[in-house]
């Protein structure tokens, strides 16, 4: 059965009270800064329609595979930080770097993601995940965070340490970052039902997908 419709449903929240953002994450909701948005599908550049997942797991049985655990093995070298979300002329410099990566609608600028004047604190409390190579910025994931669950906002990195798999590093420290901190949900955005850029998402376990019916349901069940 088909899910229903629900074609670039939007809003604006300036500031999200304790618990809000967990009810909002919970019924497929996504933003960047205080616009708000869910949609149930979208179309690609050669107008194909993808049906979007949103997507949640429950960190406290998250457990890494094979490949993801070989991820942190290799960047055992690495330094990582946990921050106050920030935008600043370093994080605009990695992210320039990092859009050589988009094909399509390139994006200017971090702000486009991070457009609050306070990242860190409107319209929820934020958190930076950074990564360090010798000093050099390689990598930031910024991760939303509410009473029960956290949510990915944007993660980038820079193309020269593709190798490392940083993106997937960062998400993994996202996880960790929760189950340490008590919540248990998390909300690592939308993938779509056909393949696309975001399968790397799927490969965390045991992941829920929303079914734009109010449930979430195992995505392999």
């Amino acid at each position: 059965m088909e899910e229903p419709v629900i074609l670039h449903e939007i809003g604006t929240l300036d500031l999200a009270p304790p618990g809000a953002m967990d009810q909002l994450w919970s019924q497929g909701w996504r933003h960047f800064g205080r616009d708000f948005f869910r949609y149930s599908r979208d179309a690609d550049a050669s107008g194909q329609v993808r049906h979007i997942l949103p997507l949640r797991l429950d960190v406290s049985r998250f457990l890494p595979s094979k490949s993801q655990r070989r991820i942190v093995r290799q960047n055992s070298d690495v330094r990582i930080d946990v921050l106050p979300a920030r935008v600043d002329e370093e994080r605009e410099q990695l992210f320039h770097r990092h859009r050589v990566r988009f094909r399509e609608n390139i994006p200017e600028s971090l702000r486009t993601f991070m457009p609050s004047p306070a990242p860190e604190s409107l319209p929820c409390a934020c958190l930076g995940i950074e990564v360090r190579i010798d000093g050099r910025l390689a990598a930031v994931s910024y991760l939303d965070v509410d009473r029960t669950s956290v949510s990915s906002v944007y993660a980038m990195f820079d193309p020269a340490d593709s190798r490392r798999g940083l993106g997937m590093l960062t998400l993994l420290e996202e996880i960790r970052w929760a189950r340490e901190h008590g919540r248990k949900w998390l909300y690592p955005g939308y993938a779509t039902r056909e393949p696309s850029a975001y399968d790397y998402k799927k490969s965390l376990r045991p992941l829920e997908y929303y079914d734009w019916r109010g449930n979430w349901l195992p995505l392999d069940g």
